[in-house]
């Protein structure tokens, strides 16, 4: 065979395994163990970057998009979750893992309890309950005080054990300073 037919062949071969992987059934997603009602993950066998189970896990992620939707979960707020339910799901203690979310923007709102939420939005927040779940695991929920006042968010309109910080930049140069990593989306 010449090089170029050879060349072709193994391109279509490649492409062929990479169309079946990518198509082949990704299996259930499952919530747990860390948060139950939240967190959707998807088990991985064997992978091939292996996932350090005796690590310390400090993570600050950093949350600004909302959804246009009143009634719609914030999936950005929920990675939360699937980051201490897939790493528990891998073997990770969830003690090693201390998490905190600092939200800016238009995530503002998904900040606010369900009477302030309802409110302004004519619903129940509909993250109250994810809040609470993350808080329950740990999980440091801060909003930026810039955001608030922009924004008109009270202290007594704020969920639950949310803190507020002087900014969102604040509170990720300090959390990053404590040993904190950053996930941004």
């Amino acid at each position: 065979m010449n090089p170029m037919a050879l060349a072709r062949c193994c391109a279509v071969t490649l492409t062929l395994t990479v169309s079946s992987v990518a198509a082949a059934d990704p299996g259930q997603a499952h919530t747990g163990p860390v948060i139950a009602q939240f967190g959707p993950v998807y088990d991985v066998e064997r992978p091939d970057f292996p996932t350090p189970t005796n690590a310390a896990y400090r993570v600050v992620f950093d949350v600004a998009p909302s959804p246009d939707a009143a009634d719609a979960l914030n999936p950005r707020i929920e990675s939360l979750a699937r980051f201490l339910n897939m790493h528990a799901r891998a073997g990770v203690n969830p003690d090693q893992m201390k998490l905190a979310l600092v939200v800016h923007g238009p995530a503002g709102k998904d900040m606010l309890s369900s009477p302030a939420y309802k409110a302004r939005f004519g619903v129940d927040n509909p993250n109250a309950a994810l809040l609470a779940a993350l808080q329950s695991k740990g999980v440091r929920v801060i909003l930026c005080g810039q955001t608030a006042a922009h924004r008109g968010f009270r202290r007594d309109e704020l969920a639950p054990g949310v803190e507020v910080a002087l900014s969102a930049m604040t509170a990720l140069v300090t959390l990053q300073s404590e040993g904190y990593q950053l996930i941004s989306f």
